[in-house]
This record gives C-alpha cells, sequence and structure tokens, in this order.
C-alpha cells in the first residue's frame, strides 16, 4: 500500500504541467500531496507568466537573427537564466511578502492563486531549498555566459541579480516596482539578450524592447490596481496606490496606446520594416480593452465571468491584450527578417 502512495504521489502529470504554464491552478493540500516535483515547482514559482520572459528572450534572439548573429547554444542558456531569475523572483516576492505579514488574512494574493507558504503545502525549509536550487541554476547559467561573452554581460547578470533581490522590497514599496518592469522587460532582457547573443549591443533593439516591455508593464500596472486598496491598507505604495484608481486605468490606456504608436515611429524612421505594423489588426480588441479600463472595477463578479481568474479584473484584460498584440508583434519582427 505505501509504494502504491509513492508511485500515485511521484506520477508525472504533464496535464498539470500544462495548466500550471497557462493558468493559476488552486490545490488544496491533498491535491498538492498527488503531484511531481515539477508541477509543484512551477505551482509553486507562478509559470503561468514565464511566456513573458521567453518572449523577451525570443525577441531578442530574433533581433540577434536579424543581425546575422544568432547561436543557439548562447540563445538557449539565456532563455533559460532569465526563466530561472523570473521564477527565483516569484519566490522572493511571495517569501518577502509572506514574512512582512502582508499576504496573510486572505490578502488579494492569496485570492487568484496558490500562495505555498501562505496555504502552508510547503514548510519554511522546504521554500528555502526550492528557492535555493532556483536561484543557482539561474547564477550558473549567468556565469556560464559570462565566462563565454565577456564584456558588459558581467554588468547586465548585476543588474539582473538587483532587481531580482530589490524588487519585492523596497522598490515595489515606493512606487519603483512599475518602471523597474519597464526597464527589466524591455533594454535588459531583450536588449542584454541581443548583446549576449550577438557580441555587441544595439539601441535600435533596445527601442524596440520597449513596444514589447510595454505589455508586462502594463499587467503589473493593472493587478496593482485591481488590489490598489488592499495595498493601501497594507502600506505598499505601488504606482497605483500612489496615482489613485483612474489616473492609473488612464496610465494603463496610454501605454497600450503607445505600443502601437512606437511601432509606426520605428517604422516611419526606417529603422524596421511595414510588417511591423501587423500589430494594428488587434485595434479592434484595443478599442474594447479601453472600454474595460474607463470605468472602474466591477465591486462583484459578473456571472459571465471566469470563476478562477477572479478577482483579477484589469490585470486579466491587460493580460490578454498582451498576449494577443505580443503574437503579433513576434510575427511582424519574424515576416521584417524573412522578407528584408
Amino acid at each position: 500500500m505505501e509504494h502504491a502512495a509513492w508511485r500515485c504521489a511521484t506520477m508525472i502529470d504533464i496535464a498539470m504541467w500544462w495548466r500550471a504554464l497557462t493558468t493559476m491552478p488552486r490545490v488544496n493540500t491533498a491535491q498538492w500531496q498527488t503531484l511531481d516535483p515539477v508541477a509543484k515547482w512551477l505551482i509553486a514559482c507562478r509559470a503561468s507568466v514565464f511566456f513573458m520572459t521567453i518572449t523577451a528572450a525570443a525577441l531578442g534572439g530574433l533581433l540577434a537573427w536579424r543581425a546575422g548573429q544568432f547561436e543557439w547554444d548562447i540563445w538557449f542558456a539565456v532563455c533559460l537564466g532569465l526563466v530561472f531569475a523570473h521564477a527565483t523572483n516569484n519566490l522572493l516576492n511571495d517569501y518577502t511578502d509572506s514574512r512582512r505579514g502582508i499576504d496573510s488574512s486572505n490578502y488579494f494574493r492569496n485570492q487568484y492563486g496558490v500562495h505555498v507558504l501562505e496555504d502552508g503545502l510547503l514548510t519554511l525549509r522546504q521554500f528555502y531549498l526550492y528557492l535555493l536550487i532556483t536561484g543557482a541554476i539561474g547564477l550558473l547559467l549567468g556565469a556560464w555566459l559570462v565566462w563565454q561573452r565577456s564584456g558588459l554581460t558581467l554588468d547586465l547578470m548585476l543588474a539582473g541579480v538587483f532587481f531580482v533581490l530589490f524588487y519585492s522590497w523596497p522598490l515595489k514599496h515606493y512606487g519603483l516596482g512599475e518602471p523597474a518592469v519597464l526597464l527589466v522587460w524591455g533594454p535588459l532582457m531583450v536588449g542584454g539578450c541581443f548583446y549576449v547573443v550577438a557580441g555587441h549591443w544595439s539601441w535600435d533593439a533596445c527601442w524596440l524592447s520597449l513596444v514589447y516591455a510595454l505589455g508586462p508593464t502594463t499587467v503589473l500596472f493593472g493587478k496593482h490596481t485591481d488590489k490598489l486598496e488592499a495595498d493601501r491598507n497594507m502600506q505598499v505604495n505601488t504606482l497605483p496606490v500612489i496615482l489613485g484608481e483612474e489616473r492609473s486605468r488612464l496610465a494603463v490606456v496610454v501605454m497600450l496606446a503607445a505600443s502601437y504608436l512606437l511601432c509606426l515611429t520605428l517604422v516611419l524612421a526606417g529603422r524596421y520594416s511595414w510588417t511591423l505594423l501587423l500589430v494594428m489588426l488587434n485595434l479592434p480588441y484595443l478599442l474594447k480593452i479601453v472600454r474595460v479600463f474607463g470605468k472602474a472595477k466591477p465591486g462583484l463578479r459578473p456571472t459571465d465571468y471566469p470563476v478562477e481568474i477572479w478577482p483579477l479584473w484589469f490585470s486579466a484584460h491587460a493580460f490578454s491584450h498582451t498576449r494577443r498584440f505580443t503574437s503579433l508583434f513576434l510575427l511582424g519582427c519574424l515576416a521584417d527578417i524573412i522578407l528584408y
């Protein structure tokens, strides 16, 4: 019987891997015990947001390919390193907020996904092991890339370590979390990936990276707007707390519009081809999202709104827009490479 239970507890669940990579599955203690180690790690790290980091690495790689200086092994190490850095940051974010008492008492964070510490799914010792292994893999990959490339690679790695360690506190608590995301998912991730893979810096890549980085920034801005009151009560002064809900909603609309306008500007300036304008196919959906951000968040979940997503509202809509926009954006970048 014990042997059968052990087999059940260690059975690989590919379906759960996919769920963890695409949603934030909610599991209880009994369900958690049956999951394999990879599924547990994916859930603990909130892997559903990894697509934004992988996309940043993909964009940096595409730009290096465009420059005729692409190397698969270097790019793969960069991509994997960024994913493990992101995972480390997510774990540290949950740990920091839990230790500071922010994520207790059914705080907003606990309502939309599993919090392995607050839900008692991992002991502190087990959590430290997750954090140590995840962070160590990211550092080892970074060290290998520094050894392979030298130059600015060490500076880029140290900048990444800074944001991983200090995003949760103090940056997020003093209105600097949102600007940090714009910098990290733009010039640092995309521009840095291009530098490490291609071997030289490119300001064109940095400007293009801002188009992409506006997407993750709107998602984070939306999430912090969703939980504005909860953060204010906990004295977590995110930028939406500082600006207030109405101005925060307007700020997201401005950033969404800026992503399209920046694409148009780069094309008109001759830096990239017309294929970048494929993102304009998403304009009808943009108008829908603008209408969402034009109103306050509903007090109660609309009957046709997915239960598993609520109470996320602005962030969920920004996330949906980012997925659609990014798909067209990457397609436009790829077409630019193939056709020109």
